[in-house]
């Protein structure tokens, strides 16, 4: 069950969007104080974050930039300011997606849907990428390998051969 993070602090908008997602499958823990987005994400670890630009306390542009410098979970951000420079403003902070209020809850949903998905395309893309196996990892796609976080320079035949065993471990 995918979880969520919705940072806003109008009670009717938390109340709404919590009971149409947890509705729709999803697992909801709400804020109002931008200030306790950062340890809610290190606590409650949620698959993406609905974000509000106006709260009390931190900015959501402000918790976004902040975000960004260690996590990148999906940001969606949802909030009345709707101009384009604040659109901007979001996209360039971090987000990954910007929805105007007065929404459409199926819009919502559409986009979080969306996001996921790419988050998981991006995730099993990544693992397809690269195989690990105890403390070595090999990069297929820019031919790399890594002990540790030692990189090990092979010929292109040691490559193939560690790659070829790597797929058939066992």
């Amino acid at each position: 069950m995918p979880r969520i993070l919705l940072v806003d602090d109008e009670p009717l908008i938390v109340e709404s969007l919590t009971y149409s997602l947890t509705q729709e499958g999803f697992e909801v823990h709400s804020l109002a104080d931008g200030n306790q987005v950062i340890a809610a994400v290190e606590e409650y670890h949620p698959d993406l974050i609905v974000l509000d630009i106006i709260l009390p306390g931190m900015s959501g542009l402000e918790v976004c930039r902040r975000l960004r410098e260690h996590s990148a979970i999906p940001v969606i951000m949802l909030t009345a300011r709707g101009e384009e420079i604040d659109r901007i403003l979001g996209l360039e902070f971090g987000a990954d997606d910007y929805l105007a209020k007065p929404f459409s809850f199926r819009e919502l949903l559409a986009r979080i849907r969306a996001v996921l998905r790419r988050v998981e395309l991006d995730r099993q893309e990544q693992e397809r990428t690269s195989l690990s196996i105890g403390d070595l990892t090999l990069d297929i796609a820019p031919r790399r390998v890594f002990k540790g976080a030692h990189e090990l320079k092979l010929s292109a035949r040691e490559f193939e051969l560690l790659a070829t065993l790597m797929q058939e471990a066992g």
